[in-house]
């Protein structure tokens, strides 16, 4: 906030980013190292957030169905070692979506052998298209 001359005040202009999220998608995959987790699927969830090109007012639409879709399609892809590489097939999918500027992919596994309490491990990015 900046103070103008006679107490006026005004606010730096912050660009505007329209995004569209599907939070706390839940899938069964077959994901891990151990040799179990090639055979037995497990719970995971994705949290999906696409930036819209142009926003609202260039009238791009997103259809959260086509989201949804490319997010079951990767997780159901055979069985795959790392949370990171469901994560990197969605950010791949999800940008080639018209409309889809930039994204972020959260993958979660609440059941994670290690030898103490963890609620879940995640994994977290973001990709975009270059500018």
């Amino acid at each position: 906030m900046l103070n103008k001359p006679g107490g006026a005040f005004t606010f730096p202009r912050v660009p505007t980013r329209d995004a569209v999220t599907l939070r706390g998608m839940r899938f069964h995959a077959r994901i891990g190292v151990l040799a179990h987790e090639a055979t037995l699927p497990q719970p995971i969830e994705v949290d999906l957030t696409v930036w819209r090109a142009g926003g609202a007012r260039q009238g791009s639409v997103i259809d959260y169905r086509t989201l949804y879709d490319l997010v079951q399609h990767a997780v159901g892809t055979g069985h795959t070692p790392y949370l990171e590489q469901v994560a990197e097939r969605v950010a791949t999918a999800a940008l080639a979506v018209a409309s889809v500027a930039g994204v972020r992919v959260a993958v979660r596994k609440p059941h994670v052998t290690l030898p103490g309490p963890l609620a879940y491990a995640e994994v977290v990015l973001e990709r975009r298209h270059d500018a």
